[in-house]
């Protein structure tokens, strides 16, 4: 399989520091990010933090995505909200404002609207303009053990002020042809994050996502993963499942619509080897 040739100048970025199941001290903020699309982003900040809530973390979704599906996947109606993730950023509104609950006990919601699309444009000459998101979840933060950010596809202010505001980042990687293709930009985007914004910030996992054990492909783009990037991919893989495309229509994680399936179980498994089984900070 050929590799990005990227990928090992970039492989610098992550080298250094523990492993994905490191166990780190809460609360942590973590962007979900991959500037393609289609890769399982929002799948994954979905049902790992649904998983993660089920195993008793208080844990904040904030869907930074203009698509909303992060929103719609927890069962929020964009077109019914009072505010969103666009009002904070651009308003100044409180995140606490515009949180809401979802069917997971535990787990809740930051969502997005439509309007969040005008948000790269409109954010550009705005004073501290890549600090909105750290500025607004840093008042929030005493209440959760978890905050996940789930980015767009793409590398513009919006992921910006994600990484800016998280101190780690989570990358999914589906199991096809183009896999590697554009993370060699996204880790230097990290790097350039972390020189001028944000020294915390780290690459601490990798996810193998949409998985299909039937195919050699599964197989050797995961060995290839797992060559380039060693302990910061995740152990559990995530498979490929008709289950975990049906949730999100239904405005369910998987662990509510379907929790026998593979799709769920991989999800719980992942959610522990993330969390490391640190004990919960929010009673």
């Amino acid at each position: 399989m050929d590799v990005p040739p990227d990928i090992d100048q970039a492989e610098r970025v992550i080298d250094v520091g523990p492993s994905a199941s490191h166990v780190r001290e809460l609360p942590r903020v973590i962007a979900v990010a991959n500037q393609k699309g289609g890769v399982g982003k929002t799948t994954t900040a979905v049902n790992l933090g649904a998983c993660l809530a089920d195993l008793g973390y208080r844990t904040l979704v904030v869907d930074l995505d203009p698509q909303g599906n992060a929103s719609t996947g927890l069962g929020i109606n964009p077109r019914a909200l009072e505010s969103s993730m666009y009002d904070v950023l651009l308003h100044d509104v409180p995140l606490e404002d515009c949180i809401e609950g979802s069917s997971v006990r535990n787990l809740f919601v930051a969502p997005a609207s439509l309007d969040l699309a005008g948000a790269e444009i409109e954010l550009v000459p705005a004073f501290s303009r890549e600090l909105k998101l750290r500025n607004a979840i840093h008042d929030v933060l005493d209440d959760y053990d978890y905050v996940l950010i789930d980015c767009p596809p793409s590398l513009g202010l919006l992921t910006v002020n994600a990484m800016a505001a998280a101190t780690e980042v989570l990358v999914p990687i589906q199991c096809e042809y183009y896999a590697l293709e554009g993370l060699g930009q996204l880790l230097r985007n990290v790097e350039l994050v972390q020189k001028s914004l944000n020294q915390q910030l780290e690459v601490s996992a990798i996810v193998l996502v949409m998985y299909d054990a039937r195919t050699k492909l599964s197989d050797q783009v995961a060995s290839e993963v797992r060559k380039h990037f060693g302990d910061k991919v995740c152990r559990n893989v995530v498979p490929r499942t008709v289950r975990l495309s049906e949730a999100p229509s239904f405005g369910q994680p998987i662990i509510t619509f379907d929790s026998s399936s593979r799709g769920a179980i991989a999800y719980r498994e992942l959610a522990k080897e993330v969390s490391g089984g640190t004990a919960q900070r929010i009673g």
